[in-house]
């Protein structure tokens, strides 16, 4: 029988040092860190199993609200979790975590997105545990991001390599933290410390700080810090390294062809910057690396990688979670009812979204009953995750107010502060003749072409547009005509005959390939005479693949704050402060660089 004495608030009171803790010489830190530990362990020593098993789980759940969501948020909760709410689900699953999307319905407002954080809350204290949650999500800000409007909007991760900052990553990291924890989000699955040296990696890419392994380091840590300097758990990702790879994880699994001592020097120094500026969680990688695993198992399911290499190797005893569980890299040699069980097994903490989450959790269950999975390795993950909860203030007061929202949340300074930074990631790689900046006087009317991605947080607002208004804003005379990224025949005749009687052609390119139909508007928009500028708003790889251009800039993504950045640089407003954090090489031959790492104009150049 549990003693369902030992209840959150009796456990994790405010620790008062004893007389006999002074007397014995012990510090009043050390002991005081003695006894929360202690009361960590015996709450988990009044926990049941199945409680013990829903503490390391980590799923979504649907709705705008924990008790109240819309009908087809109960629709969806039922046919994935089998329950109504997210509250039903906390109780039914006894769980640890919970991850918020867009697409689950978590994220429409920052007062909603506090409110549901409190209602969760609620739920998870109401159950017999009495265990907070540590509610977590996917903001890394730039291409990959969560949360929009009114929330600050950053540069992401190569934005920042590109202005090679450790204060500013610092400052951003703090920003976000600052305005996650308003919201009652209290682990952020943030930075990248991937070292993204394959310019064909079609899912790292722009998320991470760029190709050299020492800068790379020195912004993940910096970012580290800024995040958890705000009272938000950092989750550095993805080890042992995602850089290397020309395969997405989310559809097969890769795999990583580096010798140990590749390893060590290309991909492990943001990993150890991390560890030693005290980052909160590191998660996996759904990988294979032979040189690490001769085995060839997923990283993320690897106890040589994950106790072997993070745990003892690198000496890492924080919070370790997997990276989504529904990824077929995981899936691809375990089905997935094994997965979650040799996650645990291999060293990792925290199960995050499981593909079948009744499936998942049965699954630990009956490993740990039948002794394949003993119940102190459950408890060293347990205990890893309450210290983290601890640490985070949790125990003691788990919910946000609404006035610290509006307090908090896309302030004028945060927001001031995203302009100034994405103005000095906007990277000039080409300027012939001193075409930028603009003058609104001799080059006033604009034609403004090409790739026009919706914005990572709204499905209203798309590139295109967005620059056009923001040039307009400026005092251009601007025409908005997106062409996409597989132009047609017909869209590039028209984009050619807009650009009759402008004075500059501004053209958006995204991913251009050697068989992109974006070369062919290029070339043939710089045919018309008409001085044409490419912003390159994801990889700034594209250049090497067009010609004719006139002028040249990356953004590094497509986002309100980019395109307004960009604006203000071509019209001058703004200097282009970004430097390369990869090497371009030339297209007609790739073992040769067109321009180096640090390559970036200035208006003064």
């Amino acid at each position: 029988m549990h003693n369902r004495s030992l209840s959150r608030r009796s456990l994790l009171a405010a620790t008062t040092v004893t007389a006999a803790a002074v007397a014995s010489g012990v510090a009043p830190a050390v002991a005081d860190g003695r006894a929360r530990e202690d009361r960590l362990k015996q709450l988990i020593s009044g926990m049941s199993l199945e409680e013990k098993v829903g503490q390391v789980f980590v799923p979504f759940v649907c709705g705008t609200s924990a008790t109240e969501p819309s009908p087809e948020a109960v629709e969806a909760n039922l046919a994935i979790l089998g329950v109504r709410t997210g509250a039903e689900a906390i109780a039914k699953y006894h769980l640890g975590g919970i991850i918020y999307f867009v697409w689950s319905g978590n994220l429409q407002r920052p007062q909603q997105i506090a409110d549901l954080s409190n209602g969760l809350q609620r739920a998870a204290l109401g159950t017999p545990g009495q265990v907070p949650l540590l509610i977590s999500v996917d903001q890394e800000h730039g291409s990959v991001t969560r949360i929009g409007a009114p929330a600050t909007l950053l540069p992401g991760a190569m934005g920042l390599g590109a202005v090679g900052s450790t204060d500013a990553a610092r400052t951003a990291g703090h920003i976000a933290g600052v305005e996650l924890a308003a919201m009652g989000i209290r682990q952020n699955y943030a930075p990248v410390a991937d070292v993204n040296v394959n310019p064909a990696n079609p899912i790292i890419n722009v998320r991470s700080f760029g190709s050299e392994p020492a800068e790379a380091a020195r912004l993940t840590a910096a970012q580290v810090r800024g995040y958890q300097r705000a009272g938000v758990a950092a989750c550095v990702k993805h080890f042992p390294g995602h850089g290397d790879t020309a395969v997405d994880s989310h559809t097969d699994l890769p795999v990583i062809t580096h010798t140990r001592e590749e390893w060590e020097r290309l991909d492990a120094p943001p990993f150890r910057a991390a560890i030693a500026a005290g980052v909160d969680s590191i998660m996996t990688a759904h990988l294979q690396v032979h040189a690490l695993d001769p085995s060839d198992d997923p990283a993320t399911l690897s106890h040589p990688i994950i106790t072997g290499v993070l745990r003892e190797e690198l000496g890492y005893d924080g919070v370790i979670v997997t990276d989504a569980l529904n990824m077929k890299g995981v899936m691809t040699k375990y089905g997935e009812e094994r997965v979650p069980v040799l996650a645990l097994k291999a060293g990792v903490d925290q199960l995050l979204y499981p593909n079948n989450m009744a499936l998942a959790w049965n699954a630990v269950l009956a490993a740990v009953k039948s002794g394949e999975l003993t119940e102190a390795r459950l408890e060293e993950s347990i205990l890893r995750i309450l210290r983290l909860k601890d640490k985070l203030g949790l125990f003691d007061d788990p919910y946000v107010s609404p006035a610290e929202v509006d307090r908090k949340v896309g302030t004028r300074k945060h927001l001031a502060t995203a302009d100034d930074i994405a103005e000095r990631a906007t990277t000039l790689l080409v300027n012939k003749g001193e075409l930028l900046p603009l003058s609104k006087r001799r080059q006033k009317n604009l034609l403004v072409v090409g790739a026009n991605p919706k914005f990572p947080t709204s499905d209203k607002h798309t590139s295109v547009p967005a620059l056009a208004d923001a040039l307009t804003g400026l005092g251009f005379l601007t025409t908005a005509l997106p062409t996409g990224e597989s132009p047609t025949t017909a869209q590039i005749d028209a984009a050619v005959a807009a650009a009759a009687g402008k004075n500059a052609i501004v053209v958006l390119t995204r991913n251009v390939s050697a068989a992109s139909a974006q070369r062919t508007l290029v070339r043939k928009l710089a045919a018309t005479g008409v001085p044409v500028i490419t912003v390159a708003i994801r990889n700034p790889y594209d250049i090497a693949q067009l010609s004719g251009v006139r002028a040249a800039l990356a953004s590094y993504c497509w986002g309100d704050v980019e395109m307004r950045a960009v604006a203000r640089v071509i019209a001058g407003r703004a200097e282009p402060g970004g430097e390369l954090p990869v090497p371009v090489q030339r297209a007609d031959d790739p073992t040769k660089v067109l321009f180096p790492v640090g390559h970036g104009l200035s208006y003064d150049d």
